[in-house]
């Protein structure tokens, strides 16, 4: 962002704390210039040794080992002992006063050169954890994994699932879940930047894992594996589909997967250094997952030049939520101050406009209302039977469920008692796409299975009027010997020519009569 950087430095090795030892990495960094990969640009914020300043180290074992941490001291404690952390990271938490058992959880990863004390001090998430009862793991890479301190986002060997950075990740999860008596169904992920890029990989590596996620300035999920290629996704992301983007996350994800997290996408329409198309490849990539379109259900605006584009699934809830920032750089959105929506303080790549934090929180339903109960997707979802007008499916029973929602392209269509429900009165070769969540005993509806589609027998007769010519070109029809014959029947229709027009009806798959008289225009 205009200022400069030292070169990207070699790192021939590190070393882990703890029980982790040498892990050594030759050749792995090149040197580089200005503006190195890091999400590059200019996160110049304070460096991984400030977070020693105002920390507590506190060694594995029970909650009570250590007191809890005041909401009001402003610090963070030190967690070790977390597991192998083959990626070589170190492990914060805050967690307010009197927490109850059963909390959420929520990760939050800084951008390069910053570290977790000084996301701790500007992001606002502190505040929310104190409003809304949560606990906060921040993780904090160092120079010795990465030259200006970034995650290693665009390395796969720390970004794939059960390896390097990312393992170290889960195993904070896992750590901080036993020590705070955590709701493993409501862990949540955001990041910053590099972080964000984190972000978007862990969520496709760790699916069951992450019941939601935030990525700020960030990425597409596994955008890249090289540096040359980093940058290329920081400054001219590939144009993919939407199913080639998210192939890449269906291909991280463990086989089966069936239910995904809910994913919130932030983006500065002034960002030079993760350009504003990257949030574009984001949308594309997380709603075809979800097996959504990408036309927003609705847009919002919420103020300080931020509008909100909702994408929702089946049953109606927000599953991707993307906020563009009109005029901000590149950076963590915050909006200092004490009133409700307002957290965070403003600094380097902590941009004064609106706090993405409360948003975000807000979107996971951290604020205590999630609008779902706790039971899983059904698994199994499959079509059993078609006919020319009915579709039959079935799944697997979920345990706890009073009954079952099904949703037809989007739109409920029924209830059923038990793991299986036939949708009837459709059009005949037609394809529908279905979907089904479990309700409790209370009606509230849990996560939504994963689309399946399912094309009825039988076919609908289309009507095409055009000339002949225009029927022959499209494969309705033929031409012999200066005359028009209509495909499957082989019926004449005089001239080969621009002039002379019909109207054929198909009746079958590639067969067509005359039928002007019949048939619309």
């Amino acid at each position: 962002m205009g200022q400069s950087h030292t070169a990207f430095r070699r790192t021939r090795g590190r070393r882990a704390s703890g029980d982790t030892g040498t892990r050594t990495r030759t050749g792995r960094w090149i040197t580089a210039a200005a503006g190195v990969i890091a999400l590059t640009g200019a996160l110049i914020a304070s460096g991984p040794q400030a977070a020693a300043a105002d920390t507590r180290s506190v060694a594995a074992g029970p909650r009570a080992a250590a007191a809890a941490p005041t909401a009001a001291a402003a610090s963070l404690t030190q967690v070790t002992g977390f597991g192998t952390n083959p990626g070589n990271l170190s492990m914060y938490t805050y967690v307010p006063d009197g927490l109850p058992a059963g909390a959420p959880l929520v990760l939050a990863l800084h951008g390069c050169t910053q570290s977790a004390q000084d996301y701790y001090a500007h992001s606002g998430w502190p505040k929310l954890a104190d409003q809304y009862g949560f606990a906060l793991v921040f993780p904090q890479t160092s120079g010795a994994n990465n030259a200006n301190s970034c995650f290693n986002w665009f390395e796969p060997g720390d970004s794939a699932r059960g390896q390097g950075e990312a393992l170290s990740l889960r195993q904070m999860v896992d750590k901080a879940l036993a020590l705070y008596g955590g709701d493993s169904r409501r862990a949540h992920i955001t990041g910053l930047s590099a972080g964000g890029a984190m972000t978007a990989n862990m969520l496709a590596a760790y699916p069951d894992v992450f019941a939601g996620g935030a990525i700020a300035s960030g990425l597409p999920a596994r955008c890249a594996s090289s540096v040359s290629a980093a940058y290329t996704c920081m400054y001219s992301p590939p144009d993919k589909t939407p199913a080639q983007w998210g192939d890449l996350v269906r291909s991280a994800a463990p086989a089966g997967t069936g239910s995904w997290p809910r994913v919130a996408i932030w983006q500065g329409t002034a960002d030079t250094t993760v350009v504003p198309a990257n949030a574009g490849e984001l949308r594309d990539q997380w709603t075809n997952v979800w097996g959504l379109g990408q036309t927003p259900a609705r847009t919002e605006s919420l103020g300080a030049g931020t509008s909100l584009s909702v994408y929702e699934d089946p049953s109606g809830r927000p599953a991707i939520e993307v906020y563009t920032v009109s005029g901000m750089g590149h950076g963590l959105a915050v909006d200092p101050g004490s009133g409700p929506a307002q957290c965070g303080s403003a600094g380097t790549y902590y941009l004064d406009t609106v706090c993405s934090s409360y948003h975000t929180a807000r979107f996971w339903g951290l604020d205590g209302d999630e609008g779902t109960g706790a039971l899983p997707a059904p698994a199994g979802l499959t079509v059993t039977r078609t006919t020319d007008t009915a579709v039959s499916l079935s799944w697997q029973a979920v345990d706890g469920a009073a009954s079952y929602v099904v949703h037809r392209d989007g739109t409920r269509v029924g209830t059923a008692a038990s793991a299986s429900f036939t949708d009837s009165g459709l059009a005949t070769g037609t394809t529908y796409r279905y979907s089904v969540a479990a309700v409790d005993a209370a009606g509230a509806v849990g996560r939504v299975s994963s689309v399946v589609a399912a094309t009825t027998t039988g076919f609908t007769p289309t009507c095409h009027t055009a000339s002949n010519y225009d029927h022959t070109v499209a494969g309705r029809a033929y031409q012999s010997g200066g005359n028009t014959f209509a495909t499957g029947s082989g019926q004449a229709m005089g001239l080969w020519n621009t002039f002379t027009r019909h109207t054929l009806k198909q009746t079958a798959p590639g067969y067509y009569v005359v039928d002007d008289t019949g048939c619309p225009a």
